[in-house]
């Protein structure tokens, strides 16, 4: 019998007025597909797209008919076989649409763990053992961002991750400070996210006042598409600089290698939702080691269902350094799930059941 695809959709609210740089979100809607054989419609497989405004090349105003049309041309397909699945995964035309891409290869693979939301088999999905991951700090004014800072310290985390640019620059120095009156470098690692809110003319003096707080890494100081510019920040910067927005839209491998090539980065950061799924950022990720360059993974607003997918991909490699994926927690309205976080671990617990999702 054929394997066939249905779409739904959920408008997550978040806790708060979240600030970002590009903008203010008060939600975030996510598109679920459900792949699935019409012989038996009760087990399936799950995956999330859900692109980011301003950030995913794949956020357009016809996102939804786009996946209303990808799942008419699945199932008149009349497909029988998940390796023809997999194939096209493949076609071109998914490349320019990262977040299906994603969602699509997720799914299958959940279906072909029997649908119970277990991609992979490890540690972390057997409830044996957590993920490391940072305490997200969001923008906001002085108040806001300071209580946050208070309540992921209390809370346990051994990395924070602050976004600067929203603020002054010496407002966002002193905060940086008040950090570390209270945790040294040797008990707490700081990263930065600048996406992009630095110019090329005043990025390192600011980076060079910036280490003075013993800071661990700085993504995206310069907007994307700069490359002789950051390539510069990169060899010079006291602080470690990580690409993220400057990965996204690459998916030609000889570009890919020639964007690391090129800049030298000290790490890239790995969101599968803007990159096109687990077997793209599994690509990076062999392009950086090969050239001694770190990594870690992010999560980019994604619901629980994409969270976990992400979460377990991740638990596949070893010797993990502290990930971005402590985002679960954002939305009143998420999907139920076994994932939790305590003491800056994000864990799968077993004995929790999913809500089930229509």
């Amino acid at each position: 019998m054929p394997f066939q695809l249905a779409c739904s959709r959920r408008a997550l609210q978040f806790r708060f007025e979240a600030r970002t740089s590009r903008g203010k979100l008060d939600h975030h809607t996510a598109y679920y597909l459900q792949l699935f054989n019409s012989e038996n419609p009760e087990t399936k497989g799950w995956g999330e797209a859900a692109p980011l405004a301003g950030l995913s090349v794949d956020f357009h105003p016809d996102f939804e008919q786009k996946l209303g049309r990808l799942a008419i041309a699945f199932n008149a397909r009349n497909i029988n076989d998940l390796a023809e699945v997999e194939n096209w995964l493949l076609e071109k035309e998914l490349q320019q649409w990262p977040s299906l891409k994603f969602a699509l290869e997720t799914a299958l693979l959940d279906l072909k763990n029997g649908g119970r939301k277990l991609l992979f088999d490890t540690a972390f999905s057997r409830g044996e053992a957590g993920i490391p991951i940072n305490g997200l700090i969001w923008m906001g004014d002085e108040t806001f961002m300071q209580n946050q800072i208070r309540q992921k310290l209390e809370q346990g985390y051994s990395c924070l991750k602050l976004k600067i640019g929203g603020l002054d620059f010496e407002t966002e120095c002193a905060l940086l400070a008040s950090i570390r009156q209270v945790a040294g470098a040797e008990e707490l690692i700081i990263r930065l996210d600048a996406n992009g809110a630095f110019r090329p003319e005043d990025a390192l003096p600011k980076l060079e006042k910036l280490a003075d707080y013993a800071i661990h890494s700085i993504e995206q100081p310069l907007k994307p598409g700069q490359p002789e510019a950051m390539q510069k920040v990169c060899a010079e910067s006291p602080i470690p600089v990580a690409l993220d927005e400057e990965l996204i839209g690459v998916t030609d491998p000889a570009e890919q290698r020639n964007l690391l090539e090129t800049i030298r980065p000290q790490y890239i950061i790995l969101k599968p939702t803007l990159l096109g799924g687990l077997r793209e950022s599994r690509n990076w990720i062999a392009l950086a080691e090969e050239r001694n360059i770190g990594w870690w993974i992010t999560s980019a607003l994604e619901s629980n269902i994409g969270l976990n997918a992400i979460a377990q991909f991740t638990s596949t490699f070893n010797n993990l350094i502290p990930q971005g994926l402590g985002t679960g927690q954002l939305y009143h309205n998420n999907i139920a799930s076994p994932l939790s976080i305590g003491k800056g671990y994000l864990f799968y617990d077993k004995n929790q059941a999913w809500e089930a999702v229509i």
